[in-house]
């Protein structure tokens, strides 16, 4: 048998994230990735045995890259306030890429169980929670745990994105102006998160 070409099974994973991701396909067959990758669907077979194996590869690429963009972010050497509007600059970036892939990630860890999420490293978050409580005394934050500060930024980001064909459809506006709200979004958080001072 010959030996697995590294190159055509991340060029096979690379595709199937666009379409998934990117393209909010995600019920795309074996057949649509490996037309669209330009593989017939016998070599897609022989990198990943089944639809299942090549979703469960995404899925765990998916959450590394999550995971380190996490940790880049919470761990860099900058004041609280300028690492989350880094923070917010660096995931709306990624998600306005990848509008799907939160809902992706979402199904696949209800279909599949928690299991799945292996990871994520809870260090970074936790000195990111930490100097949250830190800016709350300095009253540069509204005090609350800081779980909650972290929720909410989070769904500030994700949740209109996640919304965003609803959205479209509700308030009545092109795909160009739901980009122009979400590109506002960034300074729009910051100023409901922190205070003005």
């Amino acid at each position: 048998m010959p030996l697995k070409n590294t190159g055509t099974e991340q060029h096979i994973k690379d595709t199937a994230k666009r379409l998934l991701f990117a393209e909010g396909k995600l019920h795309a067959t074996t057949q649509e990735i490996a037309d669209a990758a330009g593989v017939n669907r016998t070599a897609l077979h022989y990198y990943f045995r089944s639809r299942d194996q090549l979703i469960a590869a995404i899925f765990q690429e998916a959450m590394r890259d999550l995971s380190q963009r996490l940790n880049e972010c919470m761990t860099a050497e900058q004041p609280f306030k300028a690492k989350t509007e880094n923070i917010i600059a660096v995931f709306l970036k990624h998600m306005i890429a990848f509008p799907y892939q939160e809902t992706f990630l979402v199904t696949e860890i209800n279909t599949l169980g928690k299991q799945l999420i292996s990871d994520i490293q809870s260090a970074p978050v936790k000195s990111y929670l930490k100097e949250a409580a830190a800016e709350m005394e300095k009253g540069t934050i509204e005090k609350m745990d800081p779980v909650h500060f972290l929720m909410n930024l989070f769904s500030l980001l994700s949740y209109p994105l996640i919304m965003a064909p609803l959205y479209k459809k509700l308030f009545q506006v092109s795909a160009k102006d739901f980009r122009e709200l979400i590109d506002e979004r960034g300074k729009l958080i910051v100023r409901l998160l922190f205070k003005n001072k």
